[in-house]
């Protein structure tokens, strides 16, 4: 079998969702208590520290399809995601939220994912 070179696909649909696979994934992890445990325990100050809860599941979200950059988390606003996910934030915002951290915030986000992993919520 060979790939033919001179095929070319294009998904250019408005209703194509990509990473629809995410739906379950991101209702499992508020099910098991993430936006709870974000906004108890992450505090970013100014403007880029605003709506962590929103910043933080979506990270997570374009961390497990896959994207590797900031760039990359445009993915969560290509097609009909937005029409699965309320809120989707800017790679850009994303950005400047991430570059707003210090290791404290680090920290903070440890204690995020230790109590997740532990079924704490506390």
């Amino acid at each position: 079998m060979r790939v033919c070179h001179s095929v070319s696909a294009v998904f250019d649909d408005p209703n194509l969702v990509s990473c629809a696979g995410l739906v379950p994934v991101v209702a499992l992890a508020e099910r098991a208590g993430l936006h709870r445990l974000i906004r108890e325990h992450v505090r970013v100050p100014g403007t880029a520290g605003s709506n962590p809860v929103i910043k933080v599941v979506a990270l997570v979200a374009g961390m497990i399809a896959g994207a590797d950059s900031f760039n990359d988390m445009d993915l969560l606003r290509h097609g009909a995601v937005g029409r699965l996910f309320s809120a989707v934030r800017a790679s850009s915002t994303l950005g400047t939220f991430l570059r707003a951290f210090t290791f404290g915030h680090v920290r903070q986000l440890r204690r995020v994912s230790d109590g997740l992993c532990e079924g704490r919520c506390s």
